[in-house]
């Protein structure tokens, strides 16, 4: 991999002679190692050694000296302490990172991290990253160390660039200068900045080009660049090829294999009862989806710039996997995927506990729901009508694809059980557990439950909407419109928002649209119109759908509101509103597919506009990685559009900035990109399901003639 990240950073950069007055510096360290092929590629002079004497015998008087950290994270750096008075003696200025030892100061052993990020703590760098901002060390490990007037300190700290609470009374000493001596210490291996991705790119900039014109006082220090070894795949104002969002889906669809999302027999055991796995056999193949598939690629760094698997069974990934797979199959003609979903499909449905035991019990309340997860007894008890109301959608995707109705029944069983737990009001709630349901569905269905929550609700209200137009069954729409109508007169203060307002905006768009299908009126139309106004109202120039924190208050999951709090719970990507970042796992991927759908129920040229401009932002932010298969062509949670970098507040403790959803995030927006190529919407995909032969039966029995529906 090493290999790769040099080349990388050598491309169009040259080799050459330095430029008079420029730096000259002499480094000890591994020929990989990331900050020399920088130095290298930057034409910045420089020598390298295998030791450390050897470098301070040929180092110039009054030059810079930087001893790197080869045996991070596992062996500390070793320097003697003759080194130290030889380096006096010529002038030196010397930069040693991860010492064991050094000068009288005590070091202890290493400590791994897990939430502190790395915090600047003075004035040293410039204007160009002042005090309280916030960086990432992928993976940091550092040797505990007592020092004052840090530079860099490790701490737990809540916002996305500034430390936004200032910093805590613990922190640890990262980058300092020893007393008395011209020493600069890095307690952990700052040089190792590409291969372990750290960010944002503009702040390490400023670090490493403040650490070189201490080393090399006087002397020109050019700003260091550099190919960052995973980033976005087209710049932001970079010509795109004719053909970029058919590249868009190939590379989406193939990520799936890559990051081994569809479980295979070589690595069954593995993933078997996990919620996590750090890592899966590289030359695993994709399986035929008999086995399952995974949830995703989780917002952890490693030092290696790998990140670990959630290897959890969700009935929604489960399902949108199988939905990709199969407009594989009609965008791509790849056969094979035809079979993987619709062995996705029958396992999660069909073979998995997912829809049995109190599920697949007549008698029992939750008779006919689908399970959110199959992997622990938590997830397996849990109902989100949201969820369901996903695995609903994408099955009926893949269903209509692949020309095959052998889950309808099960689809409508999931529909009507919804529906009957669904209140009078047309809201369900955000979840109800199976024990909730001992006693009977009847109390959900007669109550009068208000959840002003589009987040939890809106994707049940489409499910309606579309049932109502395959049935005629008018509980379906007299619920879902009533629910509509209640929330759009409280657009948007009297709405509670989970991680964010415009996720809410955003979800509300889908129901809105199918509404207009499914009764087209002038009242319908309007609130339509007034939500895409509320949505477009957040997007950039450059298509980004701009993160929103609605009332305080109102919000599930709001930013953290301590130090303390910040990795503890699920949170905003941002720290206030103004924070350039997009979130694709909540809003961005969802306010396509609704966009989408209104564009195809209206033809509205503001809203085909608007679609338009997000999907090409989608096709230049998808990740490209030849260091990192398992990320390449897939879509992070975040996406600073200012810098235009995946970068955002990492706080939420299970699906952060750098989680990559294989179902929610990537199943969406290929499908949107793959109905754009086919000129169809999923509304138009999926309207000749045959689904409407099995209503009557199980209406009957779920839903009788003698049950009140007022």
């Amino acid at each position: 991999m090493k290999g790769v990240m040099t080349m990388a950073l050598v491309l169009g950069m040259g080799a050459g002679a330095p430029a008079a007055g420029a730096a000259s510096l002499t480094v000890v360290c591994a020929a990989d190692n990331d900050l020399f092929g920088v130095l290298s590629a930057n034409k910045i002079a420089r020598r390298r050694f295998d030791s450390a004497a050897e470098a301070g015998t040929a180092a110039d008087s009054g030059s810079g000296v930087l001893i790197l950290a080869d045996g991070y994270p596992g062996k500390t750096t070793t320097v003697d302490g003759a080194l130290l008075d030889k380096a006096a003696g010529k002038k030196l200025r010397l930069y040693v990172e991860y010492p064991a030892a050094l000068g009288g100061l005590e070091f202890g052993k290493p400590v791994e991290t897990h939430v502190e990020r790395v915090v600047v703590a003075s004035d040293f760098f410039g204007g160009g990253l002042k005090s309280l901002r916030i960086v990432s060390v992928n993976g940091l490990h550092y040797v505990p160390v007592e020092a004052k007037g840090s530079h860099l300190v490790a701490a737990r700290v809540a916002g996305f660039d500034t430390a936004v609470y200032g910093l805590p009374e613990k922190t640890s000493p990262i980058l300092f200068k020893m007393p008395g001596r011209d020493v600069l210490v890095a307690t952990t291996k700052l040089s190792h900045f590409v291969t372990g991705r750290y960010a944002p790119r503009d702040s390490w900039q400023c670090i490493w080009g403040a650490v070189l014109a201490w080393l090399s006082p006087g002397a020109t220090i050019p700003p260091l660049r550099w190919t960052p070894t995973v980033r976005a795949t087209y710049s932001r104002d970079e010509p795109l090829p004719a053909d970029y969002e058919m590249r868009a889906i190939k590379r989406g669809l193939d990520w799936f294999g890559k990051a081994k999302m569809i479980v295979h027999p070589s690595f069954e055991k593995l993933v078997a009862g996990k919620n996590r796995v750090d890592s899966l056999p590289a030359d695993a193949p994709m399986g035929d989806g008999s086995l399952g598939a995974l949830e995703a690629v989780i917002s952890v760094i490693h030092q290696d710039g790998s990140q670990p698997i959630s290897s959890a069974q969700r009935g929604d990934c489960t399902c949108e996997t199988a939905m990709a797979m199969a407009f594989g199959v009609a965008v791509l003609a790849d056969k094979a995927r035809a079979s993987i979903a619709g062995n996705l499909l029958d396992y999660y449905l069909f073979d998995s506990i997912a829809r049995k035991r109190e599920r697949g019990d007549p008698n029992h309340g939750a008779y006919g729901l689908t399970a959110w997860g199959i992997t622990t007894p938590a997830w397996y008890k849990a109902n989100y009508g949201d969820d369901n109301a996903r695995v609903m959608l994408s099955t009926l995707a893949a269903a209509a694809l692949n020309k095959d109705d052998r889950w309808d029944e099960a689809m409508m069983m999931c529909l009507l059980a919804n529906l009957r737990t669904t209140g009078q009001l047309g809201f369900r709630g955000g979840r109800i557990d199976v024990g909730a349901l001992n006693k009977g569905w009847e109390p959900y269905f007669r109550g009068r439950r208000v959840n002003l929550s589009p987040h939890y609700e809106a994707y049940l209200w489409a499910c309606y909407l579309w049932a109502y137009e395959q049935t005629g069954y008018k509980l379906f729409l007299d619920r879902a419109e009533t629910a509509l109508t209640m929330t759009m007169d409280k657009y948007t203060d009297g709405w509670r928002w989970t991680n964010g307002l415009a996720q809410e905006k955003a979800r509300i768009i889908l129901p809105l649209a199918w509404l207009v299908r499914a009764k087209d009126t002038p009242q319908n139309r309007a609130m339509l119109r007034k939500a895409v106004n509320g949505l477009l109202a957040l997007q950039d120039k450059c298509g980004a759908i701009r993160e929103e924190l609605g009332l305080p208050g109102k919000g599930s999951y709001p930013p953290p509101k301590s130090n303390k709090a910040y990795g503890t719970t699920e949170a905003s990507l941002i720290a206030a509103n103004g924070d350039p970042v997009c979130d694709l796992l909540y809003t961005t991927n969802f306010a396509f597919l609704g966009l989408h759908e209104a564009a195809a129920a209206t033809s509205d040229k503001d809203i085909i506009e608007a679609e338009n401009r997000l999907a090409e932002l989608l096709c230049r932010i998808q990740v490209t990685s030849d260091a990192q298969p398992a990320v390449d062509g897939g879509w992070f949670r975040a996406f600073d559009f200012g810098r235009w970098e995946h970068w955002g507040c990492n706080a939420d403790h299970g699906w952060g900035a750098w989680a990559i959803e294989s179902g929610w995030t990537q199943g969406w927006i290929t499908a949107v990109l793959a109905m754009r190529h086919m000129e169809t919407s999923l509304w138009d995909l999926t309207r000749g399901s045959k689904i409407e032969r099995h209503f009557e039966p199980l209406r009957r029995k779920m839903i009788p003639d003698t049950t009140t529906a007022n």
